[in-house]
């Protein structure tokens, strides 16, 4: 990893001290490029300063230090950016630095309660920051990203959903779905009976609906709808009284945990979208929302 250049003068590294065992994600939203380490809530993260003199070089400075921070950023509008957490330690008093140091770094049981996103207007991200403070020059900085994801037990409750929905003197259908939450790694299981069917319908489908909603306020707030899997669970017309099954696996699916107002910037929520088209490709379709979460795997 190549180290942030001041001039000639010097350079600047910092990296985790992380176990060999220790788990990556992908930083990005599209899920290539750049990996970083996965922590969770309450772990000590620590680390490695380096900053490297050229030699026969001076450098007067007014400090070094390490900052451990959680930022909420507006991708498409930087002055909404919002550091929600931010803790900061001293590695070196003002003075002036003839050869190259490395500085040992450690925050302890760090709260990171809020998971790491990478969405389509908004991300949150927690990294480490190394500085170098200049008086009379641009500060030299370096920062590192890390990943944050948490595991959480079943929840205690957790009902089944079941719901009616129909147009009048056409079609009449319950549809009944096992869980109203599920962890990321789940099975949805379910049920859909058509009770009235007087419209010719060509197929039925499942769909996982992600809805990321940033801002607030009716005119500050902005919603995106993504549709992450068009499942087929039925081709055909169905008939009085047909029962279909429907069984939908989660893994290999791009999804995250629901985020409830997170610092009061942003909300993700998940919908099942069950759709029936019929011949002349009308579409009849009913949300339900379900709750996801992260679950320990092993």
């Amino acid at each position: 990893m190549l180290g942030s250049l001041f001039g000639s003068v010097c350079s600047i590294d910092i990296t985790f001290d992380a176990e060999q065992n220790r788990k990556t994600a992908a930083l990005g939203k599209d899920k290539k490029g750049e990996r970083a380490y996965i922590f969770t809530d309450g772990e000590d993260v620590m680390g490695t300063a380096v900053v490297s003199m050229r030699p026969g070089k001076k450098m007067d400075h007014q400090g070094i230090k390490v900052e451990l921070i959680g930022q909420v950023d507006m991708l498409h509008d930087k002055s909404q950016s919002y550091d929600f957490f931010s803790i900061c330690k001293d590695l070196e008093p003002p003075g002036s630095l003839y050869e190259s140091k490395q500085y040992k770094w450690k925050f302890g049981a760090v709260d990171k309660q809020n998971e790491t996103y990478s969405g389509i207007n908004v991300r949150l991200r927690y990294f480490v920051r190394l500085v170098v403070l200049r008086s009379y020059a641009v500060n030299i900085t370096k920062e590192v990203d890390m990943i944050v994801q948490n595991v959480y037990p079943p929840p205690e409750l957790n009902n089944n959903i079941k719901m009616e929905v129909g147009i009048e003197d056409c079609l009449h259908i319950e549809f009944e779905y096992d869980k109203s939450k599920y962890h990321m790694k789940d099975v949805i299981i379910g049920k859909v009976y058509f009770l009235l069917v007087r419209i010719k319908i060509k197929h039925m489908e499942l769909n996982i609906i992600r809805r990321e909603s940033t801002g607030t306020g009716a005119a500050g707030q902005q919603t995106d709808n993504e549709t992450l899997t068009k499942s087929h669970t039925m081709d055909g017309a169905p008939v009085k009284d047909q029962c279909i099954p429907v069984r939908l696996y989660l893994t290999g699916f791009d999804l995250t945990p629901t985020y409830k107002n997170v610092q009061n910037k942003f909300s993700v929520r998940y919908f099942l979208n069950l759709v029936l088209v019929d011949e002349e490709d009308r579409r009849y379709f009913k949300q339900q929302e379900v709750f996801l979460w992260r679950k320990k795997i092993g």
